[in-house]
């Protein structure tokens, strides 16, 4: 007779389990942070200023569009957190990218 051997891998039952709700860094709360990014923003006009191609990004306030102040170096990186020459205005989808490509350089992931 030969035996089954059982799976080493258990069945899932089929839950899920949800991750905690994201909460803002308390540093980019503070009284000191929103001054600085309305600085930021308002020197840009309120319009992203990330250029591909050599053309910049259409996207702004006016347009409809929530624009942010961004490090140019990133604070984790050791950017300064007030300095108005370490931030840009962009459009949260380059805002993004802009950060997922910093967190994978600084992890050494390549692509």
């Amino acid at each position: 007779m030969i035996k089954k051997l059982t799976p080493l891998v258990p069945k899932s039952d089929g839950r899920t389990v949800r991750p905690p709700p994201k909460r803002a860094d308390p540093e980019l709360l503070t009284t000191e942070h929103r001054a600085w990014a309305e600085r930021v923003c308002s020197r840009a006009g309120w319009r992203c200023e990330k250029v591909e191609d050599g053309q910049r990004c259409t996207r702004s306030r006016a347009t409809g569009h929530r624009m942010v102040a961004d490090h140019i170096i990133e604070r984790a990186d050791g950017g300064a957190l007030y300095d108005d020459a370490n931030g840009q205005c962009f459009c949260v989808a380059h805002n993004t990218r802009k950060g997922i490509a910093a967190r994978r350089a600084r992890h050494g992931v390549g692509g």
